[in-house]
C-alpha cells in the first residue's frame, strides 16, 4: 500500500510545532510515547458493544482483558469501587451522568461558565442547558466559589443535583461544604475533576470521593493519559432517590451509569484507546508520577508568583492546582489579542472570560495559563520567571512584529533544551 505522505508530513509538521514551542494549554499535556504507540494498534479493528463478559459480538476476549486491565488500575488510582472507561470525552462522560440521573426539564445547579464553569456545566448552547433546567452559583470578586450564594440557591431551587468542578479556576474545591447543603435538600453531588484530577490522584488536593456521589475527568489534562473520559464511584450505592432505567426498573447506581454510557450514549468503545488509558493509568500509579504531579503544583505556583511579580492580575490572586487565569484589563490587552500575538512568538495558550467580564466570549478580557505540558517536559520552577518573562515580553509589545519574532528564536532555544519524543 502506498504511503500517504501528505497526511504524515501534516503530523510531522504538529510534531515539530509542539517540540518548539511552549505549551502552555491548561487541558492539554503530552502523554509518554507508549500512551501513543498504544493508541496506534489492532484494537482499532474490533467492535465490543457491552461490557467485558457482556458483549453483543464474539471474538472479545482480548479486548476484555485490556477493558478490564484500565478498570482494574483506575480503581485503584482513586481508591474506587466501580469505573467506567468506555467515554470517548469528558463531555461523553458528563452526558452519561445527565442520562442516568436527570429526566429532561428536571433542574440541577453549576458553576457559570462565565466565572469558570464548563460548557457541559449549564451552558445554553449545550445539550445541558437545553435539555435540563440548569441554574448557576459563581464567585466573589475576589474570585473564589460562592459558597454562601450557593447555599442560598440550593435551599431555594432544590435542584435534582449539583455539579461541583470548572474549567478555568485555580484554587481547591469544599466538597464537603456542597456534600452538607447536598443532603439538606436531598440532592446529588457530582464532581467533574477534569482538569485537577492527577493533583488529586496523588493526595495533593482534596479528595471529592469522601463527599461525591459521582465523579468524572478526562484522561489527558493533568493525568497525562490519551484524550477520553472516565466515570468513578468510590461506593456503589442503591439509588436513594429512586432513579429507574429506561424500562422502569430501580438500579443501582453504578448500572444507571453503565446503561447511560452503553447504550444510552455511545456505541462501540474505542478499544485502541482504552489501551492507552491503561498503559496511563500504569504510570500514574508509579513513584515518578507522584514526583510529577508535585512538580506541576510547584511549576503553577512558581509562575503565579512571576506574573504577580509583573503586576498581572491573578484571578484569586494565585493557584493551588495547575493553572490559573489573568485578567488583562490592567495591561489594556484583550485575551484575542494576547493569544494570538503569543502564538507568533510560539508561545500557545487560549484566551478566556474572566468573572464579571466586560467583553464578549470570543474576545475576553483574560487568559488561561496552564503547567502540565511544559512540566512533562522538563521545566522546574526556575524556568517559569523565564517563561514568564519571555510572555511579559511580547505582551508589553505587541504590535512589535520584529520583537515576537526575535521572542520566538528565544523560544524554540529554550525548548531545544527539552527535548520531546526523540525517539520520533
Amino acid at each position: 500500500m502506498q504511503r500517504d505522505t501528505q497526511v504524515f508530513d501534516i503530523i510531522r509538521k504538529e510534531l515539530e510545532r509542539q517540540r518548539n514551542g511552549i505549551e502552555l494549554i491548561a487541558s492539554e499535556n503530552f502523554t509518554s510515547l507508549q500512551v501513543m504507540q498504544a493508541m496506534g494498534n489492532v484494537l482499532t479493528n474490533k467492535y465490543a458493544e457491552g461490557y467485558p463478559g457482556r458483549r453483543y459480538y464474539g471474538g472479545c476476549e482480548v479486548v476484555d482483558e485490556v477493558e478490564t486491565l484500565a478498570i482494574e488500575r483506575l480503581k485503584k488510582i482513586f481508591n474506587c469501587s466501580w469505573a467506567n472507561v468506555q467515554p470517548h470525552s469528558g463531555a461523553q462522560a458528563n452526558g452519561a451522568v445527565f442520562l442516568a440521573v436527570m429526566k429532561p426539564g428536571e433542574k440541577f445547579m453549576g458553576l457559570d461558565l462565565s466565572m469558570g464553569g464548563h460548557l457541559t456545566h449549564g451552558s445554553p448552547a449545550n445539550f445541558s442547558g437545553k435539555t435540563y433546567h440548569a441554574i448557576h452559583y459563581g464567585v466573589t470578586p475576589e474570585g473564589l466559589i460562592d459558597y454562601d450564594q450557593l447555599e442560598a440557591k440550593a435551599r431555594a431551587e432544590k435542584p435534582k443535583m449539583i455539579i461541583c468542578g470548572a474549567s478555568a479556576y485555580s484554587r481547591d474545591w469544599d466538597y464537603a461544604r456542597i456534600r452538607k447543603v447536598a443532603d439538606e435538600i436531598g440532592a446529588i453531588v457530582f464532581a467533574d475533576i477534569a482538569h485537577p484530577a492527577g493533583l488529586i490522584a496523588k493526595g495533593l488536593l482534596n479528595d471529592p470521593f469522601d463527599h461525591c456521589h459521582i465523579v468524572t475527568s478526562t484522561t489527558h489534562k493533568t493525568l497525562r493519559g490519551p484524550r477520553g473520559g472516565i466515570i468513578m464511584l468510590r461506593h456503589d450505592f442503591e439509588n436513594p432517590w429512586g432513579i429507574k432505567d429506561p424500562k422502569g426498573n430501580l438500579r443501582t447506581m453504578s448500572q444507571l451509569l453503565d446503561l447511560a454510557v452503553f447504550p444510552g450514549s455511545q456505541g462501540g468503545p474505542l478499544e485502541h484507546v482504552i489501551a492507552a488509558k491503561a498503559v496511563a493509568f500504569g504510570e500514574i500509579l508509579t513513584d515518578n508520577f507522584t514526583t510529577y504531579a508535585r512538580q506541576v503544583q510547584a511549576n503553577a505556583q512558581a509562575m503565579a508568583k512571576a506574573f504577580v511579580a509583573k503586576e498581572y492580575h491573578l484571578i484569586s490572586k494565585g493557584t493551588d492546582n495547575h493553572l490559573m487565569l489573568i485578567d488583562l484589563r490592567n495591561k489594556n490587552i484583550t485575551g484575542k489579542k494576547a493569544q494570538e500575538t503569543l502564538d507568533k512568538a510560539h508561545i500557545t495558550l487560549n484566551k478566556n472570560a474572566v468573572p464579571f467580564d466586560d467583553k464578549s466570549p470570543f474576545v475576553t478580557s483574560g487568559i488561561r495559563v496552564g503547567v502540565p505540558a511544559i512540566t512533562s517536559r522538563g521545566l522546574k520552577e526556575e524556568h517559569m520567571q523565564t517563561v514568564v518573562d519571555l510572555i511579559d515580553k511580547v505582551l508589553m509589545n505587541i504590535d512589535d512584529t520584529a520583537l515576537v519574532s526575535r521572542v520566538s528564536g528565544e523560544v524554540h532555544e529554550l525548548m531545544g533544551g527539552f527535548p520531546l519524543y526523540p525517539e520520533l
